[in-house]
């Protein structure tokens, strides 16, 4: 098979690549080694920045978002008592729209067909090829037949334990990652959320994030440490500890009910420079993480995808020479932007194993101070709504 650009995941970084590239009339072929019904079950994050929902928009597929989900004009940190409501909408202009990752992937997936953008699920082995010439190819497996697609450009869409980051020399490229010595314990379930904004919480015990899927289903998070064993929280253990931690007006209002899933993930801050290797450009997980309270994750794909399909049409639209190898420079400026802001808020709002009395009263005297500054305001609210493009 021969494609213009081949691209590996069909995540959502993947299929809004793939959307906005055969919106230019650019071919383009998506492999994925899961099958379509796997991709939908996985539970990820749902607050979309500016960026994301304006892709959205350039694609056509913005109409089920814009009834669906919530526009939130802000949020709240809580450090025990009291909720410190930074306003994002007064201070930057913009919101963010609370809709569930899976639910833009399915609404990407399901138009692919009709939209001509090829997605080849169920490919196994993945294994890209030269990468350092002018023609790149990838092979993989589907239903026991070695298949090959020759492209372009490859562009990895991946995630963390993708093949595309790992097909990178080690003499080109580097690492720089941060473990987290703790995992968020989370929670789904079908119940009303305990208050109409997110809730970012740090308290004596630990931190605590009260967040939502919709008005119907609700997502908590409790900070844990990482060999915490998920059989020692059942469903009422955790709702009282989320009661505690969100503080007493938050839990006033907390709709306890049955877990539709429970899980503990690991944080853990990555970045992988540089993004483009001959014709392998990365995007998404695969050149970076962040701990996910920033709520940049699903966000700083989006800004990926943004300039690298922008890089991609000048090179075939316009003949531009140069725009592909401006992609990593371009997108690793905001990359890193967001990872400071992501480190930033997890410092101040967990509990470390070396925090200190001194360490604690450091963040309390943080987060007094941002209830009282509006500067100190702005500078968090433009980073949560997403710094500019």
């Amino acid at each position: 098979m021969r494609t213009q650009v081949a691209i590996i995941g069909a995540g959502p970084a993947g299929l809004l690549l793939g959307h906005l590239l055969r919106a230019e009339g650019i071919d383009v072929v998506v492999v994925e080694r899961a099958t379509p019904d796997y991709v939908l079950g996985r539970i990820r994050a749902g607050v979309l920045e500016r960026t994301a929902t304006m892709l959205m928009e350039r694609v056509g597929l913005a109409g089920r978002m814009h009834r669906e989900g919530l526009p939130h004009d802000g949020f709240a940190l809580a450090d025990g008592d009291r909720l410190i409501r930074i306003p994002v909408t007064e201070l930057t202009g913009h919101h963010v729209l609370v809709y569930g990752q899976t639910e833009l992937t399915r609404d990407l997936m399901e138009a692919a067909p009709a939209r001509g953008l090829q997605v080849l699920y169920g490919a196994a082995d993945v294994a890209l090829h030269d990468l350092e010439s002018d023609a790149p190819y990838l092979t993989y497996s589907q239903d026991g037949r070695a298949e090959r697609i020759d492209a372009d450009f490859i562009c990895g869409c991946d995630g963390f334990h993708g093949p595309s980051r790992k097909a990178v020399p080690a003499s080109v490229g580097a690492a720089y990652e941060k473990l987290y010595p703790f995992g968020w314990l989370g929670i789904l379930a079908d119940v009303p959320p305990c208050h109409h904004e997110l809730i970012y919480a740090n308290h004596d015990r630990g931190f605590a994030l009260a967040s939502m899927r919709s008005a119907t289903r609700s997502r908590y998070y409790i900070q844990v440490p990482l060999d915490e064993d998920l059989g020692d929280w059942p469903d009422d253990r955790l709702w009282d500890e989320l009661a505690v931690r969100l503080g007493p007006e938050a839990a006033a209002s907390l709709t306890r009910g049955p877990a539709i899933e429970k899980s503990i993930a690991p944080l853990r801050s990555f970045v992988f420079e540089p993004m483009r290797h001959g014709r392998l450009l990365l995007a998404g997980d695969s050149a970076h993480i962040v701990p996910p309270t920033g709520a940049k994750g699903l966000n700083l794909a989006a800004s990926d995808v943004h300039y690298l399909s922008e890089a991609l049409v000048r090179h075939y639209r316009h003949g531009d020479q140069d725009a592909i190898g401006g992609y990593s420079q371009k997108a690793l400026a905001r990359v890193w932007k967001s990872e400071r802001f992501s480190w930033q808020l997890t410092k101040l709002m967990h509990r470390f194993p070396e925090t200190d009395a001194f360490d604690r009263r450091m963040q309390l005297a943080d987060l007094d101070y941002i209830a009282t500054s509006r500067a100190a305001q702005t500078t968090i609210a433009e980073n949560y709504v997403g710094l500019p493009l």
